[in-house]
């Protein structure tokens, strides 16, 4: 047991959760300290069976990276929502109905991960992130918590750059 513990350095800082800076393209008007909680990325690899006879090999098949879940804090101003709103308007109207184009609503987001001093140790890039799902949250006379809006983000790439 002694020898497992004398192979890890001295120096070991793991990384923090609650390090962590989620930057929103600039002309959405998303400010960083808004994000209170957000998912890394993650990517699912199908299998592919090959039967031969009365079995089966496997190899990978497509894949497919997941939804990311952000959570943003609601100031009263500047107003989360009416950001986000603002960027849900370039995916779809509801008063007019009409649907935008990819090219308008699909933005990078840069994922940041922060050492004890504040510089970057990883940085995940994001590409053509759109909203999927926009939920404003629960209200309740008897809670006094702060208002919480979540999302789901979809992307076409994950790239963790270092």
């Amino acid at each position: 047991m002694a020898d497992l513990l004398m192979k890890m350095p001295t120096p070991y800082e793991p990384k923090r959760v609650n390090r962590f800076i989620v930057r929103f393209n600039s002309s959405l008007g998303i400010n960083e300290w808004y994000i209170s909680a957000a998912s890394r990325p993650s990517a699912k690899i199908n299998s592919v069976a090959i039967p031969f006879l009365n079995t089966s090999t496997y190899v990978a098949g497509r894949f497919e990276w997941n939804e990311i879940k952000v959570t943003f804090r609601d100031p009263i101003g500047p107003s989360a929502s009416q950001a986000l709103m603002e960027w849900f308007r370039l995916h779809a109207e509801s008063v007019t109905g009409r649907m935008g184009y990819a090219a308008g609503y699909k933005k990078d987001v840069e994922l940041e991960m922060l050492d004890p001093t504040g510089v970057v140790v990883e940085k995940w890039l994001l590409e053509n992130c759109f909203l999927t799902d926009l939920n404003f949250g629960d209200l309740d006379y008897n809670r006094d918590e702060l208002a919480n809006i979540t999302c789901s983000l979809r992307m076409d790439r994950c790239i963790l750059i270092y």
